[in-house]
């Protein structure tokens, strides 16, 4: 057990290394399954990514967290193994697997050695399409979700940013969080797991990718066997997310003598042809550390926050531009108004030379640093094939954000950025918020 347990360690560590030329070759099965790999030799080991679109989105109407508490059981036996049995079975071949739901996808990652690689998708397999969905390990797997949900329920953090998800997507699945409610939870049966499974692991909704010690060929059959025997189709995707939410401040009570903020608006599309400008505006304003706009003027200038950023948030079925900040309660109105204010700004003046030059010179440093090995490579591509994106994408990528022009950003901040729609959702006990914009 140690020793391949060591050599898997070692493997990982010894994965593509991050300036690695990244050559991606489209593999489609006998069965008509496409994939995209990228060959390794030097080391015996593969990392395999897996994604079903739709994610927990797709969770059936009034079952809220089924298809989270699937993914969590799948490893918990399957076939005639019992959760105890499946796992001392996959240690035994030093392979790893994970399964999660997002969202918009359920992700499955596997990692296991060349040498294993038979017995590892067996193993896997029957996970996917044999899981076992015992009454004790149910049990079990939903203690921890329930779990979860309690600890969340006392989380600002948490509290903020469901509560605007709520406000912001009405019945919409994205209103609602993946792992549910207690009361969800609690209710769900065996026979919803396997219904939430049918729903969303389906062959109309998959994509593969794969890194390491395998050929075009051997991967076209090593996905047949693996996925070719689920359900050709699944439930329908959902449809596009209503954004109801209009700027302002609603404020969340909660004794704690900080409050924490989630903030934003309608953002942009990840195929809209304006996206790398708006990627390289939102770093130079709040998504680049100590050098953006929000954390110098927010913390540095005034200390208000320890920490304050920004982000893009392209989802499936709707789009935001989002942001968070925690300040004590005297003093997070004036954190808000500091954000108002850099908000108005880079919508009406755009950004400046040196902050452009320093976002692009960043963004296209630490971009070849994400491929630091053969499960990271993976990730990325599966993410990639989801995206819509080319083959040709990585090899590309920094040339967009390069391209992007003065003129490009301040076009897309005058578009993009609206400050008098940005709604703050606050949770503490705020003083001296004004609650009426």
């Amino acid at each position: 057990m140690i020793r391949f347990l060591c050599k898997i360690a070692v493997a990982l560590a010894l994965a593509l290394p991050a300036q690695a030329a990244v050559e991606i070759e489209e593999v489609t099965s006998p069965g008509g399954i496409d994939a995209w790999l990228v060959e390794a030799h030097e080391i015996p080991f593969v990392s395999l990514e897996i994604r079903f679109k739709g994610g927990a989105s797709l969770d059936a109407p009034g079952k809220r967290g089924a298809i989270n508490l699937m993914s969590g059981l799948l490893e918990e036996g399957a076939g005639e193994m019992d959760a105890r049995a499946f796992a001392t079975a996959r240690d035994a071949l030093a392979a790893s697997f994970s399964f999660r739901a997002y969202n918009d996808a359920m992700s499955v990652s596997a990692q296991f050695l060349t040498e294993n690689r038979d017995q590892a998708v067996t193993l896997l397999r029957a996970a996917l399409i044999e899981p076992r969905f015992d009454d004790d390990a149910v049990e079990r797997v939903r203690e921890q979700v329930l779990s979860g949900l309690r600890s969340d329920a006392k989380d600002p953090d948490k509290i903020a940013s469901r509560t605007f998800n709520e406000m912001a997507f009405g019945a919409h699945p994205y209103a609602t969080a993946i792992d549910g409610t207690e009361d969800s939870v609690t209710s769900l049966t065996v026979d919803d797991l396997r219904a939430a499974k049918d729903r969303v692991m389906a062959r109309d909704r998959l994509y593969v990718s794969a890194v390491g010690d395998i050929t075009g060929a051997e991967l076209g059959v090593l996905i047949d066997r693996l996925l070719g025997d689920l359900p050709a189709t699944g439930a329908p995707m959902p449809d596009a997310a209503p954004y109801d939410l209009a700027g302002g401040v609603t404020v969340v009570p909660f004794k704690t003598p900080q409050s924490v903020a989630v903030f934003g608006h309608r953002g942009i599309k990840r195929d809209d042809p304006d996206f790398f400008a708006a990627y390289v505006l939102n770093h130079a304003l709040g998504a680049g550390g100590f050098g953006s706009r929000l954390m110098d003027e927010v913390r540095e200038k005034r200390g208000l926050t320890y920490g304050v950023y920004s982000y893009l948030l392209p989802r499936d079925h709707a789009e935001l531009v989002m942001g968070q900040v925690a300040s004590a309660n005297d003093r997070i109105a004036e954190a808000i108004k500091v954000i108002r204010a850099e908000w108005a700004k880079a919508a009406s003046d755009g950004i400046t030379v040196k902050e452009l030059d320093a976002a692009k010179t960043y963004l296209t440093g630490a971009y070849p640093l994400r491929f630091d090995g053969n499960g990271p490579i993976a990730d990325i591509m599966v993410g990639m094939q989801m995206q819509g994106l080319g083959v040709d994408y990585i090899a590309t990528r920094n040339d967009k954000v390069n391209a992007v022009t003065l003129d490009d950003v301040r076009r897309v901040a005058a578009e993009l950025l609206q400050p008098d729609d940005l709604h703050f959702v606050v949770v503490g006990e705020p003083v001296g918020l004004d609650v009426s914009n």
